[in-house]
This record gives structure tokens, C-alpha cells and sequence, in this order.
């Protein structure tokens, strides 16, 4: 990329695209080269100018931003991408970063936090803004969090059918006996089985049973 930064501006309202421009006007090293009305319009003139960054809105006509950036994105395009948009709900702020956008700015940043967000972006970095970023923090926090209780089993843990029956029917309460009676083999069977499965597991009683059964979702 040289030391001009060359936009494209994608919004179908003009007073929005000419905000932007007389934003960015005064700005030495950088170029506004393409407008775009919707988002069809946007990929060909993103493909005519070839520019270093797009500013989308995430709500056009014929292609959403977010298309738009599915679509440059599945072209294994290169292309910087700002994601311009008045919503902050979470739901539009993860489909875009999905998409595989760079930024996601608010239509109501400031003059400073624009040229911040382009800048960054241009040189290869993220930019979201400050509202945005608490969303994502949230977000990773609670995928985190949710992640922690829930464990991958590995191979020498793994249980086979006649396991996950006898497995059932200790946690419900049944004995040996009628292990042996449900399954229609003998108690000996039924034992064996079931100290085969606790040595497996690695659990001592039916209580830590009961716990690895549900941490490692087996049932």
C-alpha cells in the first residue's frame, strides 16, 4: 500500500457519502476514489478502483455490508474494511467481524475516533468502537465461560453402547440385579461391566459417576 490510503465510500444515502468526503477532504494522505449507492454497486466499484479500504454501511439495498463483506471476503480479497453502521447490537457487531470486517464504527463517531478507526484499520490493525469493544469483551467473556464446564473426552474414556446402557441405568438407581434383569445377562455380567465402566472413568463411587457423566455430557 503506498502512503496514500484510497477509499471507497459505500452508503446509499449521499448526505451520509458526503459527510464522509468532507471529512476526509482536508486529510493529506487520503483519497476518496469510488462512491457506491448499494451494496452491488459497491463490489463493482471496489473492483474498478481497486482501493487499500472500503467504508460500508451495513444496511443497503440489493447486498447488505455484511454480504458485501462475505462475498470480498470468499474472493480472498485483500481489501481493508470498515464496517460504518448506527446500530451497536451485539447481533450486527459479531455477524461483521464473522464477515471478516476490520472495523466496526458508529455513524456517530466523532471526527477524531473516524480518522483514528481509518488509519488503524489501513495499516493493518482492528478498530472497534469503544462501545463496541465492551460488546466484544462481554462476548468472549461468556463464550469463555460457558466453555469451562464442558470437557472433550479422550479416547481412553470413551464407552461403548453396552457402557452407556449399564452407565443409564446406575444413575437411575438400579443395582446389579436388576442391571442383570434389564439387559437380559447375569449379574456377574453386570458387575463386570460395571466395574470395567467406573475403572474408565476413573470414579469410586456412583456420586463421582454421576459428576463425570454430566461433565463430559455421556449420556
Amino acid at each position: 500500500m503506498s502512503n496514500i490510503i484510497r477509499v471507497v465510500l459505500a452508503d446509499d444515502h449521499v448526505f451520509v457519502r458526503d459527510g464522509i468526503k468532507s471529512l476526509l477532504e482536508n486529510e493529506a494522505n487520503i483519497e476518496v476514489v469510488g462512491e457506491a449507492i448499494d451494496g452491488a454497486d459497491a463490489l463493482e466499484v471496489v473492483a474498478a478502483a481497486k482501493p487499500d479500504l472500503l467504508i460500508v454501511d451495513i444496511r443497503m439495498p440489493q447486498l447488505t455490508g455484511i454480504e458485501v463483506v462475505e462475498k470480498l471476503r470468499n474472493d480472498n480479497n485483500n481489501l481493508k474494511i470498515i464496517m460504518l453502521s448506527m446500530h451497536e447490537s451485539e447481533e450486527y457487531v459479531l455477524k461483521s467481524i464473522k464477515a471478516g470486517a476490520d472495523g466496526y464504527l458508529l455513524k456517530g463517531s466523532s471526527k477524531e475516533e473516524f480518522l483514528k478507526a481509518l488509519h488503524t484499520v489501513a495499516l493493518g490493525g482492528k478498530y472497534f468502537s469503544g462501545d463496541i469493544s465492551s460488546i466484544l469483551i462481554n462476548q468472549l467473556t461468556n463464550a469463555s465461560n460457558s466453555l469451562e464446564p464442558k470437557q472433550t473426552i479422550g479416547e481412553e474414556m470413551m464407552i461403548t453402547k453396552r457402557e452407556k446402557e449399564i452407565l443409564t441405568l446406575l444413575l437411575s438407581g438400579k443395582g446389579n440385579k436388576e442391571i442383570a434383569e434389564a439387559l437380559d445377562i447375569s449379574k456377574r455380567t453386570a458387575e463386570v461391566h460395571r466395574f470395567n465402566l467406573m475403572k474408565k472413568l476413573k470414579v469410586k463411587n456412583l456420586m463421582e459417576l454421576s459428576n463425570k457423566a454430566t461433565e463430559y455430557s455421556l449420556l
